[in-house]
């Protein structure tokens, strides 16, 4: 048992996890509030994201621009992100600053103010934002793909939502939003560092206890893959090409079978599809693999930006590498440098309380207890050659592989980008 874990309840359901590092001179502590994207109604698309931006807007106590000092005056960092399923509040400051940032932090949670024209305004920066993304392609190819595999359902919109939905967004929809999602049950304090738990559930107790438990009544469900083609044509340098397939969730028994083909495929310089595409022809300059992983689903995805004449050959390149190791399986060589790889790199990102935070929340959000390095390290070492290569052939759903061809041009590669086959 790892003594350095601790895990607390309040009475209004908070859960407060940490774990003690006593040779780091930091703590990094972050608050997660479960409601994400996949959480809000058509009419509300976005409000999570829109939320996470206003609360920094001022506090009952505190003004923006204090808000912003707060931790920054003090060499800190204080930051905060939405994904589709739960949304972050975190910071990162020295070890004897610790009770400042839970203060702000609660503050964030617990104390918006809203005014109307600051509310006008950050709507303004949200709708600049979207703009901003349709114009970064290799970003904006992701919001298109998910949208085409996932259609209608939650999981399938932007997280920044739409124009039409921030510009009719009203202000009592997002305070109603606010009160509603920013619950003691809906809550997990996670933090890391230097810094002992006891002494953080007194801070929590005295600055939490009051918020109601309240307990979130939206129905998650899963969503079904579409199998789609789609092609954009925009003005772009590059065609952006991005390919994916259903995969393994987070709670997927096969995850870690994942992770390693994953890596093996397109997860760094040493992958298949990197040393094919770019080292040996010169086609790109990013090709990559990734894994987006869901509490209930997943994807593999295989993105490539190239030249518009050179769009064909990359393709078919990928398709070509993917059939390659799906018939001939790979080499137990391969399986064992790449689980050497993935171990590597999470030994590495121990080192990291920022990490370790965002694990410790991770899991407390998945599996709803502890799982300690160690143990992810062993799990990893149990994936074999045969375990690999049987999730390559019999669980990766390649036939109902889905793409996104996006830029100058790719009108007239649809007939192409149909017919393309992994």
């Amino acid at each position: 048992m790892n003594t350095r874990f601790k895990k607390s309840e309040l009475s209004n359901g908070i859960r407060v996890v940490s774990e003690l590092h006593p040779g780091s001179r930091a703590v990094s502590i972050s608050i997660w509030v479960l409601t994400g994207t996949r959480d809000e109604s058509p009419d509300v698309a976005g409000i999570s994201h829109l939320l996470e931006h206003l609360v920094f807007k001022g506090t009952k106590t505190r003004s923006a621009y204090q808000i912003a000092k707060s931790l920054e005056a003090l060499g800190g960092d204080l930051n905060a992100y939405t994904t589709r399923e739960y949304t972050c509040y975190h910071a990162l400051v020295l070890k004897d600053h610790w009770e400042k940032a839970l203060d702000v932090l609660c503050d964030l949670i617990s104390n918006m103010h809203l005014n109307k024209k600051e509310f006008g305004l950050e709507k303004g920066v949200i709708l600049q934002e979207i703009a901003m993304s349709e114009d970064s392609h290799e970003e904006f190819v992701y919001d298109v793909f998910y949208e085409e595999v996932y259609g209608k359902h939650p999981l399938g919109r932007s997280i920044l939502g739409t124009p039409k939905s921030i510009a009719l967004m009203k202000q009592n929809q997002v305070m109603d939003y606010y009160k509603k999602n920013y619950t003691g049950k809906n809550s997990i304090i996670s933090a890391a560092g230097c810094l002992d738990h006891a002494e953080l559930m007194v801070g929590v107790e005295k600055r939490l206890s009051a918020k109601k438990s309240a307990t979130i009544k939206v129905k998650r469900t899963v969503p079904r893959w579409l199998k789609r083609r789609h092609v954009v044509e925009k003005q772009a340098e590059q065609v952006h090409m991005l390919l994916g397939f259903p995969t393994a969730s987070f709670k997927d028994k096969h995850r870690f079978e994942a992770v390693i083909a994953n890596t093996l495929l397109g997860g760094g310089m040493t992958s298949k599809l990197y040393q094919s595409v770019r080292e040996k022809r010169g086609l790109v300059y990013t090709i990559h693999s990734s894994l987006n992983t869901h509490l209930d689903s997943g994807m593999m995805t295989i993105y490539a930006g190239t030249e518009a004449k050179n769009a064909r050959k990359v393709g078919d390149l990928i398709s070509k590498e993917v059939t390659k190791i799906r018939k001939q399986g790979v080499s137990k060589s391969d399986v064992e440098m790449f689980k050497t790889q993935v171990i590597g790199s999470i030994l590495l990102g121990s080192d990291d309380i920022e990490n370790r935070m965002t694990s410790l929340a991770v899991n407390e959000i998945v599996f709803g207890h502890y799982r300690s390095v160690e143990s992810v390290i062993e799990e990893i070492k149990k994936v074999t050659v045969d375990s690999v290569n049987h999730y390559i052939r019999h669980e990766l759903d390649i036939d109902k592989t889905s793409g996104v061809l996006l830029g100058p041009g790719v009108t007239d590669l649809k007939n192409w980008w149909e017919d393309l086959s992994l």
